[in-house]
């Protein structure tokens, strides 16, 4: 048969050749300045902050995983490809196939080099781009440290698992890439050469081929073996057991056998493929390739399959107790939720004793503190009474936090009032103003959260720190707010351009008593100079914009200010950090500072129950004011690093917060970038005195609480006694209700402390089945406490008590009114209140808001819950009257009048009239030193209202000592607590009316 002639592959002319390479140059240069101008950019802006060294350690660590991980992947595939090349048959039988071969060969063989060259620079580059990524994977492993902690089934240190064995997974992947990849270039480089001949007949390898596929196929299989003896570790992950995460009594007695013999199998199989380069003998690998692939069915998957099936599953809760225990055990030391204090609270009767007047004295710590101020809500009061310019502008969810004034903590509603380049419009959005002039915020606004102005102003908050310049009670040295959580990824500014001779440009704040304004100029530490002609093009290029090199508004003197949300500026700072959703702002030592949680978080913790940390912590409010986190699994969180940013210079600080526990994972990350993390011995008081417990922490213990509270291995098998979290009955749609702040007094604690706050339902119920609070106070930072209520006890979940408030009779008819063509009712957060030892209060404001653009909300109605009880009244005050009885309401902050003097409880029945005065000698009381303290506490709870209704907080204080005093005194003089008095209870199904009492 005659040769057909080769075909000739086109070719490009000379013209062409160079247009084509022109403009691959200039895009490649493009590329290449762009990207070079990114880094020098981000490179600027870590020299700024002080964080260069996280900048070069993660550079090296990325450019050392993308060189070694590129140069042996496409090195050693090109190795593969050359020695198939290089072993070639110098002849080849004459064959159809081998015709049709030819001329590819022709093609490829003035171009073999380049070819080579390519294929292994395109398979480095794929390989460099995807091992860069896990650079944090290599750092961890490097920088290992110990937990402490042997894992139950290997006895090896958690950190095996945590750092060690992530990496190792890393090199195996990569390890079977190149095998493959290297068998696949092999396999068509002798197909096209003739060194594999599927349809030629005779011989189909060569000695050469069948060399080089024999080792290569057995490092895969060795690479198998590997991976087998891998996977037994991989057990701690597993899901087998259903209900719970880790090693189940099947992995355990069944696939862990299993795994231990296929590894030994492949091993045999490895051998066997390495033996055929000298036994030259193909049965051999093929008997052995069906060995491995008959184990692993047969031992690999039958057999615990069988095991689950016949031996687990009938008697599931008894054989999998052990590990169900050990998943608990790990859950919870995982999360943070080894040490909670478990509380039995409320009675097992069906309703409670409702406290009486006396008795709510011993919780005036809650009751006066109870939080009227909603700041979900409360976004447009505060832009409609504080923004004073559109430039300025308030987050759509302002913050709670606390202050001591004049020795009496409180919690306060709080904003900064920050620049809002959304608000810009016309003339402000040209290049000059939206840079050079609007670049600041400035001032901080807040309003004590118990607190609404009474009279023609009603229902809105009572600024105690407002206005520009701001006022008040709050010491605040610098109000200029240059970093914010309203300023995007996009808003840059350039400040400090003004020469010493030249007027401020920056808009600072209008001007007293005039229509005018006060300018200023940036002289603090943060942005990046860019004073020379190569900053200034750097810049241009970055951002795109010419004016950094034509505007006479940057000169030698200008900064350029980006990066400006204080989470974004955390996260770049410290990459391997998770950083909270809502950082809030605090006045320490005079300076403005945003205080941001984060958190060091892992996957990889053995046993422990993994959780999508974006769909857990989401709830009815994120979004609005608050930043979503990712939906990354996690099952190892620890909140490790408390940051603070300037608001004025931008000035990030990394404190690192639970050293008490020496979180590891926090530790090797300071090995990896050393120097960057601030000792937590650093932290000043006032700086502790502002930490909060994070809500997304919290939303994300909470879950897992739902169902790891339960210690009983049988119990938590069945989902008996699990629990979920309410959804907020205030919105629709079913998202879950956010944990509220509020500063009451605990269970068993005779002082209020600021807390983060949930209830719990029932599993599948809407009745309440626990109530969780934990402590954001320095002394008792963290510490949980759990109230478990009655099985049996039908208390009210958050929903149940909301549909109370709108059946009752007289809130649905003004609610009727309220919501018209002119304003709508907005029901405010529902606060779940512990009373006492067996009882719950809910509290929720509700305000009235317009319908115009500049309209905003306005407290109205407080309603009140306790029991089967509604009170609904113009006021706390008068609400907490109409449940208890006459005089409740007097140690709540909006209480006008000081509270009537009740008479003392007797021990039994309702309190009986107050005894005229008896002549001194004729007898009286039987019990003076009782008479006494109830006269001391009457006194007091008037004192409290008078201090409270004046402002007067060295009043508040005193009063509220006097108040704790008083009720010890009460105490020990062996003062009982009284049923409620006749006529008190305000049913839910009528109007509640004034009792008496």
């Amino acid at each position: 048969m005659a040769m057909r002639p080769p075909v000739p592959v086109p070719t490009l002319s000379r013209r062409a050749k160079l247009v084509i390479g022109v403009i691959v140059v200039l895009l490649a240069l493009v590329s290449v300045i762009g990207s070079l101008t990114n880094v020098y950019v981000d490179y600027l802006w870590f020299a700024e902050t002080g964080f260069t060294e996280v900048f070069w350690t993660e550079l090296r660590t990325r450019a050392l995983l993308f060189i070694v991980a590129g140069v042996a992947t496409g090195g050693l595939v090109a190795l593969a490809v050359h020695l198939a090349y290089r072993f070639r048959p110098v002849f080849r039988p004459m064959s159809l196939e081998q015709q049709n071969l030819e001329r590819y060969r022709q093609s490829l063989e003035p171009r073999r080099t380049l070819v080579l060259i390519a294929l292994g620079v395109v398979l480095g580059l794929f390989a460099g781009v995807t091992a860069q990524s896990s650079w944090e994977t290599w750092l961890t492993f490097r920088n290992s440290t110990d937990f402490g902690t042997l894992d139950p089934q290997f006895g090896l240190d958690i950190s095996f698992f945590v750092f060690d064995y992530p990496f190792y997974r890393l090199l195996l992947g990569f390890g079977f890439a190149i095998v493959i990849l290297a068998l696949i270039g092999s396999a068509l480089t002798h197909y096209v050469f003739g060194g594999l001949r599927l349809q030629t007949p005779g011989q189909k390898l060569t000695p050469a081929a069948r060399v080089q596929f024999s080792v290569l196929l057995g490092l895969f299989v060795l690479l198998k073996a590997i991976a087998y003896w891998f996977d037994r570790y991989g057990t701690v992950y597993s899901d087998r057991g259903g209900v719970y995460t880790g090693a189940s009594y099947t992995d355990v007695n069944a696939l862990l056998p299993a795994k231990t013999i296929l590894a030994a199998v492949a091993v045999i199989c490895a051998v066997a493929f390495f033996a055929n380069i000298l036994f030259r003998n193909v049965l051999i690998p093929a008997a052995a390739l069906v060995l491995l692939l008959v184990s692993s069915v047969v031992i690999g998957v039958a057999y615990p399959a069988i095991v689950q099936q016949f031996v687990v599953r009938p008697s599931a809760d008894s054989r999998e107790a052990a590990y169900i225990e050990r998943a608990i055990a790990s859950t919870r030391e995982a999360y943070g939720l080894s040490d909670v204090e478990y509380v039995d609270y409320g009675s097992d009767s069906t309703t409670s004793a409702v406290p009486s007047v006396a008795d709510l004295a011993a919780d005036a710590g809650t009751i006066s503190n109870a939080r009227l101020l909603d700041p979900n809500v409360l976004s447009a009061t505060f832009t409609q009474r504080q923004q004073i310019r559109n430039v300025y502008g308030f987050p759509e969810k302002l913050d709670i936090d606390r202050y001591t004034i004049d020795g009496v903590t409180q919690d306060y509603v709080v904003a900064v009032r920050e620049l809002n380049t959304a608000a810009l419009s016309g003339n402000q959005t040209n290049w000059i103003n939206r840079r050079t002039v609007y670049t600041h915020g400035n001032g901080f606004v807040a309003a004590p959260a118990n607190q609404v102005v009474s009279g023609a102003e009603g229902g809105e908050p009572n600024f105690t720190s407002q206005g520009l310049p701001t006022t008040g009670n709050l010491d605040i040295d610098q109000p200029r707010i240059y970093y914010g959580e309203l300023m995007g990824a996009d808003d840059y500014s350039v400040v400090g351009a003004a020469s010493q001779d030249a007027a401020p440009q920056e808009f600072d704040r209008p001007a007293s008593g005039d229509d005018g304004e006060v300018n200023n100029t940036y002289d603090g530490e943060g942005g990046v100079s860019i004073g020379s002609f190569f900053r200034r093009l750097t810049y241009a290029i970055y951002y795109r914009e010419r004016n950094f090199l034509l505007s006479g508004a940057v000169n030698d003197n200008s900064k350029v200010m980006y990066v400006r949300d204080p989470r974004d500026r955390v996260e770049k700072a410290a990459p391997y950090l998770q950083v909270d959703g809502d950082p809030y702002p605090a006045v320490v030592d005079g300076r403005i500072l945003w205080i941001v949680d984060a958190y060091t978080t892992s996957d990889a913790y053995p046993y422990s129950a993994r959780n999508s940390l974006g769909e857990v912590t989401t709830d009815s409010l994120t979004g609005t004011g608050t930043a979503a986190l990712p939906n990354d699994q996690v099952n190892y969180v620890r909140n490790s690093v408390k940051a603070t940013v300037d608001a004025y210079d931008g000035t990030v600080t990394l404190y690192a917060f639970d050293e008490a526990e020496a979180d590891p994972m926090l530790r090797t990350y300071e090995k990896a970038f050393p120097g960057t993390i601030t000792p937590a011995d650093q932290i000043s008081p006032e700086l502790r005195s502002h930490f909060r417990y994070p809500e997304d922490l919290f939303k994300l213990q909470r879950d897992v609480l739902t169902q790891y509270h339960v210690d009983s291995p049988r119990n938590f098998y069945n989902g008996t006694d699990f629990w979920e979290v309410p959804s907020d009955p205030t919105v629709s749609g079913g998202d879950a209700q956010p944990p509220y702040y509020v500063l009451s007094q605990r269970t068993g604690e005779a002082n209020s402390t600021f807390q983060l706050t949930s209830a719990l339902n029932a599993f599948n119920r809407e009745n309440l089945s626990a109530f969780i609070s934990i402590s954001s106070d320095p002394e008792t930072y963290g510490q949980i406490q759990v109230l478990q209520l009655p099985g049996s006890t039908q208390f009210r979940g958050p929903t149940q008590v909301f549909q109370s408030f709108n059946t009752n009779t007289e809130v649905r008819q003004q609610l009727t009114l309220f919501d018209s063509a002119n304003s709508q009712a907005v029901f405010g957060n529902l606060l779940t209140l512990p009373i006492g030892t067996d009882g719950l209060l809910y509290v929720e404001p509700l305000y009235v808001q317009g319908t115009g653009d500049t309209s905003f909300p306005l407290l109205r109605k407080v309603l009140v819950n306790y029991g089967d009880r509604v009170g609904y009244a113009d006021t706390f005050a008068e609400a907490l009257d109409q449940v208890f009885g006459e005089g409740a309401g007097a140690a709540a902050a909006d209480s006008d009048s000081p509270a009537p003097a009740p008479a003392p409880p007797s021990d039994g029945g309702a309190p009986p009239a107050t005894p005229a005065p008896s002549d001194p000698g004729t007898g009286g009381s039987d019990n003076p030193a009782r008479d006494q303290a109830v006269a001391d506490i009457n006194a007091a709870l008037q004192a409290l209202a008078a201090a409270q209704a004046s402002g007067d907080f060295s009043g508040i204080g005193s009063a509220q000592e006097a108040l704790a005093n008083a009720i010890t005194a009460y105490q020990a003089a062996g003062g009982a607590t009284p049923s409620p008095a006749a006529g008190s209870t305000a049913p839910e199904s009528s109007a509640p009316a004034t009792p008496t009492g």
